[in-house]
């Protein structure tokens, strides 16, 4: 992974950061970490992978995180599966806390709205993060831009299909409806 900038790695000591200033970086990935993150994500290939922002102080203890990440992202389709080239460019944001608020103890609870929250530790990987806000900005369902999707009909032998008109329960009263309206 190529690194430039005054942060010069990619895995920050949170001990090492400007108290007074933010830290800025610019992470490229090389080929083989593209590699690896489009085998881990289980896509046909990142062609580019750039993350650049800075980390600035955000209070006493706390750290704030704003980026930018661009990427080149090469998917299957999923009707034809021909490779999708999608372009990615997404704004990341991550508050690093030192204090987090205690978690709410109910069998069950909602998730809180503000996901960009984390624990601080005693480093930030930015790699990490690099790689999370790829995984999250990739397009859910590909499509090429011809891809067509036919209606599937599928029946064991000597069985009629169904259709997508069969399976709409409240088609056959609609039509006994009509039936009795024109006689009555």
């Amino acid at each position: 992974m190529q690194q430039t900038g005054s942060a010069g790695a990619t895995v920050l000591r949170v001990a090492d950061l400007a108290a007074s200033e933010a830290t800025r970086f610019d992470v490229m990935a090389d080929s083989d970490v593209r590699a690896a993150l489009a085998a881990q994500m289980g896509i046909l290939g990142v062609r580019k992978l750039r993350f650049s922002g800075e980390i600035a102080p955000a209070g006493k203890a706390d750290w704030r995180l704003t980026g930018v990440l661009g990427a080149t992202v090469v998917q299957a389709c999923v009707v034809t599966l021909e490779p999708v080239t999608t372009r990615v460019d997404e704004p990341v944001e991550r508050l690093y806390l030192a204090e987090m608020p205690p978690e709410p103890e109910a069998a069950e609870v909602e998730m809180p709205e503000d996901d960009t929250t984390e624990a601080l530790g005693d480093m930030i990987d930015l790699a990490a993060v690099m790689a999370e806000a790829l995984a999250l900005a990739l397009p859910m369902y590909p499509r090429a831009a011809d891809a067509d999707l036919e209606q599937a009909q599928f029946a064991g032998p000597g069985v009629a299909p169904m259709t997508d008109e069969d399976a709409r329960p409240f088609a056959g009263l609609k039509e006994l409806r009509d039936k009795l309206d024109k006689k009555g």
